[in-house]
């Protein structure tokens, strides 16, 4: 890869407003697939429920079971003004609130603190308080170098279950709509588990527990992997043109029975499949030299770009991304860039849909 690829302005593309997917297709393993041989040979069409065909006995598919959690809080302040708080990440466990009093049933009121995002930004300074509803209130503590804040959350609940019922789902905001009902289930893969991301792993929405079974009973072993997804992942990777900017530190787990499904598959001759970046950046990070990952979790902050030396994945199964996106620059990175760009152009010819709840790709 020649010097200087890695410059935002090469991985700009023009997409047409009408192709972004603004909602998901009827069936998750009906989306039409777009399969790049990593041999060079000419682009395929199918549609991803044929992906039993493309893998063999013996290979290991590697998914993302983080779950999305739904951080965007909707309130208004003192004064009755409208009021956003979008909950990027926890900073610990719960402390004593400033406040002090109890929670209604004789116990000390806590809070939960988090790193956020608000809105109105110049309104909601540190000392000022946003009530989403009665049993959940989010005081504004500090704030960050980046424009964020940091907030502490405070409900008488399990954070978790006062997000589920107050919470709203975190949709990319180049969907332009509200979130509705349909998007608590179809923003959500089928085997998340792991509450933690605030954007969802959206390679894997593609898949139903049917097609699992089918890829399972075919050989195919699955191994499940945890990388919650920061708010990052919605940014470009810098001004275009420009030196970019890193995904940002985010946390991932591998457990010792998807690293041991790693290994065997390497032992076996079988292939090691990614779905998504975000199982990239994870095995990648893990990597222990011998073409395995290591067992355990931390953080990564791992910037995947044009030349990259691929240690553990030898196929991607991945979304199309925005132009001059860090998630488009890994896609560079593993394909070649003329290749995927030659692949983003003919996916643009053909008419598929792009981003969250578009169609998908296969590197293999």
């Amino acid at each position: 890869m020649k010097a200087g690829r890695d410059a935002t302005r090469d991985f700009g593309y023009h997409l047409p407003e009408d192709r972004i997917a603004r909602y998901p297709a009827a069936r998750r393993d009906r989306s039409r697939l777009l399969v790049a041989p990593g041999s060079g040979g000419p682009f395929e069409h199918r549609v991803f429920r044929d992906l039993p065909g493309l893998m063999r006995a013996g290979d290991v598919l590697v998914v993302n079971e983080s779950r999305v959690l739904p951080v965007r809080l909707l309130g208004a302040k003192p004064t009755g003004a409208r009021a956003e708080v979008f909950l990027l990440r926890p900073l610990g466990e719960e402390r004593p609130s400033v406040a002090g009093g109890n929670d209604g049933r004789g116990r000390p009121a806590g809070g939960h603190m988090w790193e956020a995002l608000v809105r109105p930004g110049g309104k909601l300074k540190p000392g000022r308080t946003v009530e989403v509803a009665p049993d959940l209130v989010v005081h504004i503590v500090d704030s960050t170098p980046d424009h964020g804040r940091i907030v502490r959350v405070e409900t008488p609940l399990p954070v978790e279950e006062a997000l589920e019922r107050y919470g709203r789902v975190p949709l990319p905001p180049y969907l332009r709509r509200p979130d509705e009902p349909v998007d608590r289930a179809r923003y959500q893969t089928v085997y998340a588990r792991t509450p933690g991301s605030v954007a969802a792993p959206t390679a894997g929405l593609h898949f139903t527990r049917e097609l699992m079974d089918a890829l399972e009973a075919g050989g195919v072993r699955i191994a499940c992997v945890t990388l919650h997804v920061g708010v990052a992942t919605f940014r470009p990777a810098g001004p275009d043109g420009g030196d970019p900017r890193g995904p940002g530190e985010e946390r991932y787990r591998i457990t010792r029975e998807a690293a041991a499904r790693v290994a065997a598959a390497r032992a076996g001759g079988g292939r090691v499949w990614a779905v998504g970046t975000t199982v990239v950046r994870t095995l990648e990070s893990a990597a222990d030299g011998t073409g395995g990952v290591r067992a355990g979790g931390g953080t990564t902050d791992l910037f995947i770009r044009p030349p990259f030396d691929f240690r553990v994945v030898d196929a991607l199964i991945t979304n199309f991304h925005l132009p001059h996106s860090t998630l488009l620059m890994l896609v560079a990175a593993f394909a070649g860039h003329e290749r995927t760009m030659d692949a983003y152009r003919e996916a643009i010819d053909q008419g598929y849909r792009f981003y969250s709840y578009g169609d998908a790709m296969a590197i293999a």
